[in-house]
């Protein structure tokens, strides 16, 4: 699991590319893209309005939206101290958690 805080420009957002639901909610397609490297402000996240097949076909520009960071990584979870009271060093139980 990632968690990653991003920022967008909501001046760059098409409005023609918002969907309509039957049920009044509105939705508007983003593509995030997560980097395995950071850029020179530590970012690595990069976000981009979503495109359809067609769009991605033709090899249409990408928007750019705007960028951020990950800031939790499940994987980075640091290994239990010697203090740490033996039935919870199984990380196991870290994972069954309910939130």
């Amino acid at each position: 699991m990632l968690i990653a805080n991003i920022s967008i420009d909501l001046t760059k957002i098409d409005k023609s590319k918002i969907k309509h639901h039957q049920n009044g909610a509105k939705y508007y397609s983003l593509d995030i893209i997560i980097n395995d490297t950071q850029n020179e402000w530590g970012q690595d996240v990069s976000v981009k309005q979503g495109q359809t097949k067609e769009e991605r076909e033709r090899k249409d520009k990408f928007v750019y939206l705007g960028n951020g960071k990950v800031v939790y990584r499940a994987d980075a979870i640091p290994a239990p101290q010697s203090d740490v009271p033996a039935k919870i060093k199984d990380q196991k139980e870290f994972n069954d958690l309910p939130f």
